[in-house]
């Protein structure tokens, strides 16, 4: 909430309470999920905490944090270095409890250009995957961005591809310039998707345009982003910062409690056919402190 004079007030967020059901088809839909998460080193955030940042920067003003990614020269690539200080920057923003919104961009001509393969070394490629040192803290990254209990804004400012479009699309929203470049081009380079491009581009531009992607691995730009409902948000370059500030002043009058149960309703959509999603709708119990007084007004 926002008092009178514009001034974010102190709301308490409330993670989502797990609803206990039987061992049906629908629960095996987490199996293959939990597995990369069983990994030790992905427990509480506890392997990546960061004194310094070399290749992001962390930036909190009233209600938003901005995140971003911040090795211009290189397109603002991903690094293993770069994955770790992303997630421990998003664990510290999740702590911060006025913290709302957080917004992830990128420094210079690029959002990201996607992984830098000269980081990896000699290290081999096997079965078209970057490995490990890559994918277990870019999971863990995309994993947070859209469960935490913040509204989480990709605010693509230019070059956009491969590994940075799996990183963008887990965001809630992403906020793109007409001007940026976009493409899922793993095809082109022998790799395949490992941080939930097969699942998130297809619920977001529909099966055949993304199909149509991933097989071309052609190149668009952020008005196609727009118009396929890849992209919420967007206008000319020198207008997106003005355009992600004013979505999150309209959204910020609203519930942060209400965020919560939106955020992980919408995420039961990427599991769950329409009807198994009805009844974890009706089903769903989430802590609400903030309705009588928002109410007040109109009873």
């Amino acid at each position: 909430m926002v008092t009178a004079k514009g001034e974010p007030t102190r709301s308490r967020h409330i993670a989502p309470r797990p609803i206990k059901q039987s061992r049906t088809s629908i629960d095996r839909i987490g199996d293959a999920i939990t597995r990369w998460q069983d990994k030790p080193a992905l427990r509480e955030g506890t392997w990546c905490r960061v004194s310094e940042y070399s290749e992001i920067r962390l930036t909190m003003s009233g209600h938003t944090a901005t995140v971003t990614m911040n090795r211009p020269d290189a397109l603002n690539a991903i690094t293993p270095t770069m994955l770790t200080e992303l997630n421990d920057a998003v664990l510290k923003v999740e702590e911060e409890e006025q913290i709302r919104f957080v917004v992830l961009t990128g420094e210079g001509r690029a959002f990201s250009g996607g992984v830098d393969l000269k980081a990896l070394g000699e290290r081999e490629l096997v079965n078209g995957k970057v490995g490990d040192i890559l994918d277990l803290p870019a999971r863990a990254l995309t994993g947070r961005l859209s469960s935490m209990p913040k509204i989480t804004i990709a605010k693509v400012n230019g070059f956009c591809f491969t590994g940075a479009l799996e990183i963008a699309m887990a965001c809630d929203l992403i906020a793109v310039a007409n001007e940026a470049r976009l493409g899922d081009t793993h095809a082109k380079f022998g790799l395949r998707p490992t941080w939930g491009l097969s699942q998130r581009l297809p619920a977001l531009v529909g099966l055949a345009r993304a199909r149509e992607l991933s097989f071309s691995a052609r190149i668009f730009d952020g008005v196609e982003a727009q118009r396929w409902g890849l992209a919420a948000l967007g206008g000319p370059l020198e207008e997106l910062d003005a355009i992600v500030d004013s979505a999150i002043e309209t959204m910020a009058s609203n519930s942060s409690e209400s965020f919560v149960a939106y955020k992980d309703l919408y995420a039961a959509t990427e599991r769950l056919a329409a009807d198994q999603g009805l009844v974890y709708e009706a089903a769903s119990e989430y802590s609400f402190t903030d309705t009588a007084e928002r109410l007040a007004d109109f009873r």
